[in-house]
């Protein structure tokens, strides 16, 4: 008699099938994260400090060719630069320039004002995050009251005298803030009030 050949279970057969398709979609899954990772594309580099405010050119920057993947569309290209474009966050150099951090001057909603200060930190520079406290004058500008925040995240453009930091002189220090607290800036200031810099994170 003779016998008939036995047959493997179509199921089997489905479960090697689907074995191999996953292989095949791992390997081709890396493949593609390796070859997506050394893609690179050119985006700009701020080369030194740009504050807020300040107009961006080919002068503050450098291409650069990075490897950001799916996050290069974040960044400035160099064909995407607008001229007139302006900084409206404080930029550190070495920084890749988000889209975000540029935008129209005649959207920007920052000034800069100059104050007198009698506490600058020797460690405050152009670019340095601050905190502005005041502290209104009581008997004549003999004595003053508890001093509180007037701004809290002003940044600082530039120190006037900085060989006189440590000296505790008076020092005019120019430092960029928001439009809206312009007023209450100017108030502190023509009422005689003390103004001290503290950098943001000090003492916490």
């Amino acid at each position: 008699m003779i016998r008939s050949r036995a047959h493997r279970p179509f199921f089997g057969d489905l479960r090697f099938l689907i074995g191999v398709a996953l292989v095949l979609a791992s390997i081709a899954g890396v493949w593609l994260l390796v070859s997506t990772s050394r893609q690179t594309a050119p985006v700009l580099q701020a080369t030194r400090t740009v504050l807020p405010g300040e107009a961006i050119s080919s002068a503050e920057l450098q291409v650069v060719e990075v490897g950001l993947g799916t996050l290069s569309g974040s960044y400035l290209a160099p064909q995407s630069l607008q001229p007139g474009a302006v900084a409206v966050r404080t930029l550190t150099a070495g920084e890749l320039v988000p889209l975000a951090a540029v935008g129209d001057p005649d959207a920007l909603r920052t000034t800069s004002v100059v104050i007198r200060s009698t506490a600058v930190p020797a460690d405050v520079s152009a670019g340095t995050v601050v905190e502005l406290w005041h502290a209104p004058p009581i008997d004549d500008g003999r004595a003053f009251e508890e001093p509180r925040i007037l701004v809290a995240d002003a940044v600082i453009a530039r120190v006037a005298e900085e060989d006189g930091m440590l000296a505790g002189g008076r020092i005019d220090v120019e430092v960029v803030v928001d439009r809206a607290d312009v007023a209450d800036v100017l108030a502190a200031i023509t009422g005689g009030d003390a103004i001290s810099i503290v950098p943001t994170g000090a003492g916490s």
